[in-house]
């Protein structure tokens, strides 16, 4: 679904009329809002002084045994963030990443020039890219249908309110796979850089009728009573045609660690707080800002979050803690992060990216456009068609899949 991108500065005046009437205590919320945030930012603060992590751990063991308890589950929710430890071995996970440098390097990756590369996460200025554009190698495609993946995300999943009153919004046991890219930083590297941001577009989120709907509490009497895991709404936002906008439903973003990593090996940044969203769509309501303006939100792009507009929720923002190989990192899609500006460490920080997009309508219709570049070796839909890998030696192909790794990929759709 779209939204109409014809005169956006009126459209935007004409909401906030509409939600100041709607609304006439917004600045008192707000007001209210900022207290609890900034007692929220200010914990995270001390305790990143201290040297502690904010962002929940998790052992998959204790997923696969049920034994995850009420207070971790709490803390996921607070933070929309986690750290999924040992989904994968270390073993198999370096043993990925050999197999992965072994694809691009017995490819020519690395000496491939074209004018079309894909700019959205970086300018790309050093000699070897840093985000590597590749889809379909083997190990890519076996840490997507891993059983291990699928129980993962399952959990996760059902942290959101995924049906009501017989409605279900998505089906959490049921994964689709949202085919996307690889990470390679190398020592040194600066290129990669990414200041702090939401995905999933920007001005959607207050234009959009579906997103109206999934915020809808934030703009009534009661702002307190949002929740950010209703999945109501929510796998049918609208969106505008963007590189930088994924066309898929994700319940959570993420990635799976093929190397060790953490702070200062330019990898990635949270605002580990689910309250950061409702400062960030309440923020342009305020006497402060112009009347057509939303605060760092441009259409066709992700939602900036700038010392400008949104300085107190800057101040939170932290990088992820050491992760080892096989080790998994998931944030909820409208949580603010970033990526550190320079890789310190003295190791290649690598990481498949994998997010977790449950089966539903809008899912199943991005599967029907992922099909084909799978069997051909093209770029997924939803990037830059650089199609590096049709002529790929050992590129991953339909007997590659296992039966889940079909399901997931949408070659047998009634199973």
């Amino acid at each position: 679904m779209s939204i109409d991108t014809t005169n956006i500065p009126e459209q935007i005046i004409a909401l906030k009329r509409r939600i100041h009437e709607q609304c006439p205590n917004i600045t008192e919320h707000f007001r209210e809002l900022e207290t609890i945030l900034a007692e929220e930012i200010d914990s995270i603060e001390s305790a990143s002084k201290r040297g502690e992590s904010v962002i929940p751990e998790i052992a998959f063991s204790d997923i696969v045994a049920s034994q995850v308890d009420d207070t971790a589950i709490k803390a996921v929710k607070r933070r929309g963030a986690v750290v999924i430890r040992g989904v994968f071995t270390k073993k198999k996970a370096s043993w990925w990443y050999e197999e992965l440098e072994r694809y691009l390097e017995t490819n020519g990756y690395f000496e491939q020039d074209d004018p079309e590369l894909d700019h959205y996460f970086s300018d790309l200025k050093a000699d070897r890219p840093q985000i590597c554009a590749v889809y379909w190698s083997k190990p890519q495609v076996e840490a997507r249908q891993s059983p291990n993946l699928a129980q993962t995300r399952s959990f996760l999943n059902r942290l959101w309110n995924y049906q009501e009153n017989g409605t279900q919004y998505f089906d959490p046991d049921r994964e689709c796979t949202y085919v996307d890219r690889v990470r390679m930083r190398q020592p040194g590297d600066t290129s990669l850089g990414l200041s702090p941001h939401i995905d999933g577009g920007s001005i959607e989120r207050w234009l959009g009728d579906n997103y109206q709907q999934a915020y809808r509490s934030l703009f009534s009497s009661n702002w307190k009573s949002y929740n950010p895991f209703n999945g109501a709404f929510r796998p049918e936002v609208e969106g505008i045609d963007s590189p930088a906008v994924c066309r898929a439903f994700r319940t959570w973003q993420g990635w799976t660690a093929l190397t060790k990593q953490g702070p200062g090996d330019g990898t990635l940044q949270l605002i580990p707080t689910t309250l950061s969203i409702d400062y960030v769509m309440l923020r342009p309501f305020q006497e402060d800002v112009p009347e057509d303006m939303l605060c760092g939100a441009v259409e066709g792009r992700a939602q900036a979050i700038t010392d400008e507009w949104h300085s107190l929720l800057l101040r939170g923002l932290v990088s992820i803690p050491k992760v080892n190989p096989g080790d998994t990192v998931w944030w909820h899609p409208d949580v603010v992060h970033a990526v550190e500006h320079e890789h310190q460490g003295s190791n290649v920080s690598s990481v498949l990216y994998i997010g977790s997009a449950p089966w539903c309508d809008r899912n199943v219709r991005y599967l029907e456009r992922q099909t084909q570049p799978f069997l051909e070796g093209r770029s997924a839909p939803d990037f830059a068609p650089e199609n590096y890998e049709l002529a790929y030696t050992n590129r991953a192909s339909l007997e590659d899949l296992t039966e889940l790794g079909r399901r997931q990929m949408g070659f047998d759709k009634a199973s």
